[in-house]
């Protein structure tokens, strides 16, 4: 039996992350190069995805390798595994963590938090094709990488939105919500991933992680309302997913596939 350690060692394993260039990107790609593996960090602002190879090198001495990705583009994706290929000669971990998230807005996404009543076709679709088919993309693309060499772990990243609800109280007085097509395509998300998991199996392991809210500066009476609806009384904080994602992508979780881990600080069990 293996000890311990070995269970959670990815020395050289290579893992494809996209949307790798934001907050939670850059966490999962730290818990990869913590354990010796090799964080590709496909994002698609490549100036933020650099920056986070450059981290990466810095902090842990990894070949982290930055591409510039846009995963609604299926020509763009299967260049993106032919380079990843071409450079390490495989691709063991997948993580789809790019998502359509908009932090407070902003003038090219002012409709984004609109009310379900007014909520616009165009957004809808747009998150759909970035959370859902975007997944599936990269994911066909990637998948026959891992065939090729018997083995592989996808990780999607679902949300606990996606597991039930949003609480839409917490959002009264605010200028933002949980809109409906994030939540919706979420909740495809895990869907996706028993697909997924039945269909690749045993070759490919397929799970899904639902985190629940990051906090990251936000409004002062939203997070005293959410952390009022979780058990350990508070949003997660930023490095608190890194745990989930190596037990995931490692050979701890060898016996599990098409499971969906919910990381909530306990909001579901309520």
């Amino acid at each position: 039996m293996p000890d311990r350690t070995s269970l959670f060692d990815l020395s050289g394993r290579v893992a494809v992350i996209t949307g790798g260039g934001g907050l939670l990107g850059l966490k999962h790609a730290e818990a990869i190069a913590e354990a010796g593996g090799v964080p590709v960090i496909a994002d698609i602002d490549l100036q933020r995805a650099e920056q986070v190879c450059m981290t990466l090198r810095a902090s842990f001495g990894t070949d982290a390798l930055p591409i510039e990705l846009d995963i609604t583009d299926r020509d763009q994706v299967r260049r993106m595994v032919a380079q990843v290929e071409g450079r390490y000669g495989r691709i063991d971990i997948l993580i789809n963590n790019a998502a359509m998230t908009v932090k407070g807005g902003g003038a090219r996404y002012e409709r984004y938090f609109a009310r379900f009543e007014e909520y616009p076709v165009d957004l809808w679709e747009q998150a759909l094709r970035i959370n859902l088919t975007g997944a599936f993309l990269v994911t066909q693309a990637v998948g026959p990488a891992m065939l090729r060499r018997g083995k592989g772990v996808v990780v999607n990243i679902a949300s606990d939105v996606g597991v039930i609800s949003p609480d839409h109280r917490i959002y009264e007085g605010q200028t933002f919500n949980t809109p409906i097509a994030y939540a919706v395509s979420k909740a495809g998300i895990i869907n996706f991933t028993r697909y997924l998991a039945t269909y690749w199996a045993p070759r490919i392991r397929v799970n899904s992680l639902s985190p629940a809210g990051i906090y990251d500066g936000q409004d002062v009476e939203f997070v005293r309302r959410l952390s009022h609806l979780i058990p350990l009384g508070r949003m997660a904080d930023r490095d608190e997913y890194k745990g989930a994602i190596l037990y995931l992508v490692s050979d701890a979780s060898s016996f599990m596939t098409g499971a969906n881990l919910v990381v909530d600080g306990g909001r579901t069990a309520w």
